[in-house]
């Protein structure tokens, strides 16, 4: 009663405000003018995204890493990750690597930010039984985190667990646990040297792992240990997205991703052709539509156009 009290009485002052003025849009000037709380939510962050499968790929090499990707609608993110001394470090090789630019800095830290953000506690989220991922238009799409282990998957995964901890704490890691897979807020998924052995051996399992998507016949291989499969696209396609590709290339794009989809997985080939634009467009029509599941793109502007 007393927040229904409370917001009646600022929606008069309000409307009386606007309505000295005449239009709709004088109007609309005078209540931005007032900040009034009416004009904001808690959750706004993203307002108006809409997310897009696509993966920035290497998105460390951002001018801000992780924002970028969100204020795109980019779903999927990728850090490659050296343990070095006992931190993690994010770079794409070793020269590349600075103190301050972790993996605590660069994305642990403001993913947890912003899920607190669009997971308020309060009154009307009391009864909440699942989190809020950081699109406000759609708040059951998940960040995909990708973790490339550059050094020793061994000696790194243990430390990614840890860093991980203040998200798992919160309820933010997407879990499969007694033989279900529970989505939440944040799925990571771990690849480069990440040790498979490693990630199969996680009870319960809140780092899955980036399935060969050229060998998935030969293996064992399902959603609730990798809920993505990738491969590289020069080697194992081939087409340079100049003209059309062979029949053998579709098939082996359409192969490939149906073997994924067989099993629950989903298809992403990352080292597209990146130029000229009318080949990696090209490509990205032709995996479309085959059905591919991401778009794996360095240009992230260009991919959320297209």
């Amino acid at each position: 009663m007393l927040w229904h009290t409370f917001f009646a009485a600022v929606a008069v002052a309000w409307i009386q405000q606007a309505a000295s003025t005449p239009g709709v849009d004088q109007w609309i000037t005078a209540l931005v003018s007032s900040n009034s709380s009416l004009l904001s939510w808690p959750t706004h962050f993203t307002q108006d995204i809409v997310p897009k499968q696509i993966h920035s790929h290497n998105d460390y090499w951002r001018e801000v890493p992780l924002l970028t990707a969100l204020s795109l609608g980019v779903q999927s993110v990728e850090a490659d990750v050296w343990f070095i001394n006992g931190t993690l470090f994010v770079g794409h090789e070793e020269a590349a690597l600075t103190p301050n630019r972790t993996f605590e800095s660069l994305y642990l830290q403001p993913i947890m930010q912003i899920l607190d953000m669009m997971n308020p506690r309060n009154n009307f989220t009391s009864n909440a039984t699942s989190a809020n991922g950081p699109f406000d238009t759609a708040s059951t799409t998940p960040l995909q985190l990708l973790v490339d282990m550059k050094t020793d998957g061994n000696a790194t995964l243990p430390p990614v667990l840890q860093a991980l901890q203040p998200l798992r704490s919160a309820g933010y890691l997407t879990t499969f646990m007694n033989g279900t897979v529970q989505s939440s807020a944040v799925t990571v998924i771990g690849t480069g040297n990440t040790p498979l052995e490693g990630i199969t051996a996680l009870q319960p399992r809140d780092v899955f792992f980036d399935a060969p998507l050229a060998s998935l016949n030969s293996s064992n291989f399902d959603h609730t240990i990798s809920p993505i499969a990738s491969t590289d696209w020069g080697s194992v396609v081939g087409w340079s997205g100049i003209g059309n590709p062979t029949d053998a290339q579709r098939n082996m794009i359409q192969t490939l991703i149906n073997d994924a989809h067989t099993r629950g997985i989903q298809a992403r080939f990352w080292d597209t052709p990146g130029w000229p634009v009318r080949a990696r467009e090209n490509v990205w029509t032709e995996l479309l539509n085959d059905g591919a599941d991401w778009l794996n793109a360095d240009d992230l502007v260009a991919a959320s156009r297209f």
